[in-house]
């Protein structure tokens, strides 16, 4: 792999840019690997790559049935943050959150991690309280939090609604100063890069069809590009979960799949540099380094596997925009997309070995799938390489559900959609 760096910036451009390397290759898979991962997407890709760097373990496959970064690791509002309350979750995002900070470095690509902040409003004086429980929480685990009063709010977000009279009052705020936001392609592309500089395949346009079974164990696969087979198949494939694991002879999960709207608005000159959340509902919204504003709100209220959304979240999500922020009611809106969420029954992550010999299941992500990317591919590859889950992961097992065991951020309870 050619290093990026100034230097090399220069020597390509007296050259007038003839001589880059592509970033990655395109491999024919070969009959057998040590370990495939199924699916392309951030969590897959990062997998490969700490297999590779932490473990030793290079001899890897990444099958992705499309092309690298066409699902949610491109469908999302890049949002990076490790503002949790149940301890399971707070220490396991803080460690992503600390390989977010070091992860162009690592990977020698830029992801454009811009440690902006992420702002919770709070409109009423029990959230207010809830804040400083979290913010409290977060802190006992070394993790940055600020509790912010109005004046403090209005002047970090100028454009802020903080009269009295405004339909949602703002009395102040949670604050994460260390969270903000990175550019999801470019994540892809430098785990795309580094796992491949370190002898990792990765395999486009390679769907997989079914799975290969010898005593009962998982040996492999096949694919629209042939049959290959392994020692261990791992699957990180979010909203296809249900699909894929199916063709797996697995029939029951804790999960659903929902769809994800998001929005980016037309360019405007800087007046956002902080992530912001709307306390009275659920919109999250930022400045992109082009000038759109980024957000989302709500999934759309239904099981589907399409990768768009229908007008009334677009509706719903407009008005708390407009709510929060009045000036958005004078750009217009750029573009929209979905993405394909693994919904799980209490909200949290699986990264765990199993349901069966072999196979090794990476899902349920809800919300939170983009800015766990490093962190999960870390853990995963752990689980994978081990056969046991490293302690940040440990709580995050598929029978947890069975033994009552959830892990339950939101406090809604059993359903999927509600987290």
């Amino acid at each position: 792999m050619q290093r990026y760096s100034a230097l090399s910036l220069v020597r390509h451009a007296l050259s007038g840019h003839r001589n880059w390397q592509p970033a990655w290759r395109k491999p024919e898979p070969k009959p057998a690997y040590d370990v495939i991962v199924v699916g392309g997407g951030g969590h897959g890709l990062s997998t490969a790559y700490y297999l590779a760097k932490e473990h030793g373990i290079a001899n890897v496959a990444v099958l992705e049935k499309g092309w690298l970064g066409s699902g949610n690791i491109g469908r999302n509002t890049t949002i990076v943050r490790s503002n949790y309350m149940l301890p399971q979750n707070n220490r396991f995002y803080e460690w992503s959150m600390k390989l977010w900070e070091g992860l162009s470095q690592d990977l020698n690509y830029n992801v454009m991690f811009s440690q902006r902040g992420v702002l919770n409003l709070a409109h009423t004086p029990s959230q207010i309280d809830d804040y400083a429980r979290r913010g409290n929480s977060m802190r006992l685990q070394g993790i940055d939090a600020e509790l912010l009063s109005r004046e403090e709010v209005a002047a970090r977000v100028p454009g802020l609604d903080v009269s009295p009279n405004a339909r949602f009052p703002v009395l102040g705020g949670l604050l994460q100063p260390r969270a903000g936001t990175a550019r999801h392609d470019a994540v892809a592309w430098g785990y795309a890069r580094a796992a491949d500089a370190r002898g990792v395949d990765i395999i486009e346009n390679c769907e997989v069809t079914g799975f290969i079974e010898d005593g009962g164990r998982i040996v492999g696969v096949t694919t629209s590009r042939g049959e290959i087979r392994a020692g261990k198949v791992a699957v990180a494939v979010a909203g296809s979960t249900s699909e894929v694991m199916r063709k797996a002879g697995v029939s029951h999960l804790p999960i659903e799949s929902h769809v994800l709207q998001a929005f980016v608005t037309e360019p405007v000159k800087p007046i956002l540099d902080s992530v912001v959340t709307f306390g009275a509902g659920h919109l999250y919204m930022s400045q992109s380094d082009k000038g759109g504003l980024v957000f989302g709100g709500d999934i759309d209220k239904y099981n589907s596997y399409a990768q768009r959304g229908n007008l009334p979240v677009v509706e719903h999500v407009m008005a708390e925009a407009v709510a929060m922020l009045p000036f958005v009611s004078r750009l217009r809106l750029l573009r929209s997309w979905g993405g394909i969420m693994d919904m799980s029954m209490d909200g949290s992550p699986i990264i765990a070995t199993g349901p069966r010999d072999g196979l090794y299941l990476n899902c349920g992500w809800c919300y939170g799938g983009f800015k766990a990317t490093p962190a999960s591919g870390w853990c995963f590859a752990w689980t994978i390489a081990k056969d046991a889950p490293h302690e940040l992961n440990a709580a995050f097992t598929l029978d947890r559900f069975r033994r009552g065991a959830s892990i339950d951020e939101r406090g809604a309870g059993p359903v999927p959609k509600m987290h």
